[in-house]
């Protein structure tokens, strides 16, 4: 009895062992497939699983870094499903210079990678909207530029500006390529060129800044986008970061030449993340769909009436002296732009930077729709609070400020959308770095753009306007102001300084100085007085916006049938008359 039961003992462990082996068997063949399934992240060096990176887009669940994209993967995912149709699929490299071992590097990259070049371009759909599509793979010699790159980019856009069609480049490329020298360099004029062209036909070219973007391509058809959008954390420069350590015996900062910085620098209109990249290409496509002032949807009415309140309110208030009016158009919690352009208009997307230093948050712009008609809209944003001011400089805008604004009119006029300007500004920057950057050149340049632009322009004072800082976004062919807004030459405490050498009698100053719009109405140089209900608040913001949506679109609508040239030459009469 007692041999039988140690037996069955003995037989349970062996048993149990022998289950222990399977188990660790098992779990080892399962590690051994996780770490298959796995991939490094460099960016925080731990190991992700692949398949939730690959349902992330390519993004790490962990940190957020961005993986690279090969190219059929990223046509999947901006790309309406079997959409694309590929061009100029059997165009690729040569040896020019017959340099050593290239052809053989060629073979190779492209047997490695299934790609003939480091870019593939063709034509798809993204929601129905047809484009152009170029997008360029860091697999294929860091996606350099050589001659089959350059023809084939070329090729494209000007296939699109026969076919009036939109490009967007994806531009992924260490730069040019070495193996191909001067023929190489050639390609950056021919790309610059055709995109000139079909720029010339009116037509939009959005460029894609991903992970990296360097040397020739940085400095030809990548910074060359209507509009430039980039994905976060990119690598976006013209000279790599060791080159330039090199040449200054700098450590360079944390960040620099990342797609932030060059947001923050003014050469990014807008950082996307990727998820939602489809979607913001979609709107921007259809934006630029839409032609004419005033394609407003027939579904849309506007009740321009006030509420109830605000009726109320607006029949007690009493009529204010001219000091009275400064005081309030100098409030912090006054309506701002941001205020107006988030209650009047929808989809408005944000554009930043004037493409040469910086860009300046004292004002802000993009495009937006009023009841589905596209417009541009800029306006000059003090701030609401301490932190809020400072950011927004007190709404003192800075030379690179008027250079995003008449850029963004510039490309308005390009695709026949109207201007509204909102202005609320106690003057133009004036410290010693904004004369550095010529900050009376940029207000200058303002008013010689302006003046002749072939859209129509409408500008709304809204709080201060302070003489040449506020015109420079002021040339309309109608000018508006809310009712205890102001507009003068200099502020009455500078006037009184000036004539009087006593700025204690700017309140005085203020009476004389004809600033109100009653005033300025009646020496013709407002259209439209804009009524505040009492004073220009939170609480007022939805009657002020139907009121003035209604009265937009009422501007709108009678601009409908003129030509630029008529818009143009409105507007020097108007100011022709002073």
């Amino acid at each position: 009895m007692r041999l039988e039961v140690v037996s069955k003992v003995s037989r349970l462990l062996d048993k149990i062992k022998e289950n222990r082996a399977v188990k660790d068997a098992t779990e080892g063949i399962l590690q051994e497939e996780k770490k298959k399934e796995e991939v490094l992240c460099k960016a925080c060096g731990k190991m992700v699983n692949k398949a939730e990176v690959v349902r992330n887009r390519y993004v790490c669940y962990e940190c957020g870094a961005y993986f690279r994209v090969k190219t059929g993967n990223r046509l999947k995912m901006v790309l309406d499903p079997q959409s694309f149709e590929e061009w100029f699929a059997e165009e690729h490299g040569t040896n020019p210079l017959d340099f050593p071992g290239y052809v053989d590097k060629l073979t190779a990259v492209r047997e490695k990678t299934g790609l003939k070049e480091a870019v593939t371009v063709g034509k798809g759909k993204i929601y129905g909207e047809d484009a152009v599509i170029g997008v360029c793979d860091a697999r294929f010699m860091m996606g350099s530029m050589g001659h089959a790159v350059g023809e084939k980019i070329a090729g494209a856009v000007e296939r699109a500006t026969e076919e009036k069609l939109p490009v967007i480049l994806f531009c992924c490329s260490g730069g040019a390529r070495m193996q191909e020298g001067i023929v190489s360099l050639m390609q950056m004029a021919k790309t610059a060129a055709a995109l000139k062209k079909h720029s010339d036909a009116g037509l939009l070219y959005i460029s894609v800044l991903t992970d990296p973007t360097t040397g020739g391509v940085t400095a030809s058809f990548a910074m060359l986008g209507d509009i430039i959008l980039a994905e976060p954390g990119a690598l976006i420069g013209f000279a790599g970061a060791r080159v330039i350590e090199q040449t200054i015996g700098q450590k360079l900062p944390e960040g620099f030449q990342r797609a932030e910085f060059q947001l923050e620098h003014g050469f990014v209109d807008a950082i996307v993340e990727r998820k939602d990249l489809k979607k913001r290409l979609y709107e921007i496509l259809r934006m630029h769909k839409v032609s004419g002032y005033a394609k407003f949807d027939p579904a849309t009415e506007v009740d321009g009436r006030p509420t109830e309140l605000m009726r109320e309110r607006a029949y007690h208030t009493k009529e204010k002296s001219a000091w009275e009016k400064v005081k309030m158009a100098r409030k912090v919690d006054r309506l701002s732009a941001e205020d107006y352009i988030n209650s009047i208009f929808t989809k408005f997307i944000e554009f930043h930077g004037d493409r040469y230093y910086r860009d300046d948050p004292a004002i802000v712009g993009g495009i937006a729709y009023l009841d589905g008609q596209p417009v541009t809209v800029i306006g000059i944003q003090k701030g609401k609070d301490m932190k809020d001011c400072m950011r927004h400089n007190y709404g003192m805008p800075s030379p690179e400020g008027y250079r995003k604004a008449i850029r963004l009119m510039k490309q308005a006029e390009k695709f026949g959308r109207p201007v509204i300007t909102f202005v609320n500004t106690a003057g133009a920057y004036c410290g010693m770095e904004a004369e550095e950057r010529g900050q009376g050149e940029a207000i200058a340049r303002n008013l010689y753009e302006m003046s002749a632009l072939k859209v129509p322009v409408l500008c709304i004072m809204i709080g201060e306007g302070g003489s040449g800082g506020a015109l420079a976004l002021a040339v309309g062919n109608e000018v508006w102001m809310m009712e205890n807004a102001t507009y003068c030459v200099l502020s009455p405490e500078g006037f009184a300084s000036i004539l009087w050498k006593d700025g204690k009698r700017a309140k005085e100053a203020s009476e004389i100085m004809k600033i109100t719009a009653m005033d300025l109405k009646s020496l013709g140089v407002i259209e439209q007085i804009i009524p505040e209900y009492g004073v220009a608040d939170a609480k007022a913001c939805e009657s002020i916006s139907r009121y003035l949506k209604g009265n937009i679109k009422k501007f709108l609508e009678k601009q409908n049938g003129k030509t630029g040239e008529q818009f143009a030459s409105e507007r020097y009469a108007r100011f022709r008359k002073f």
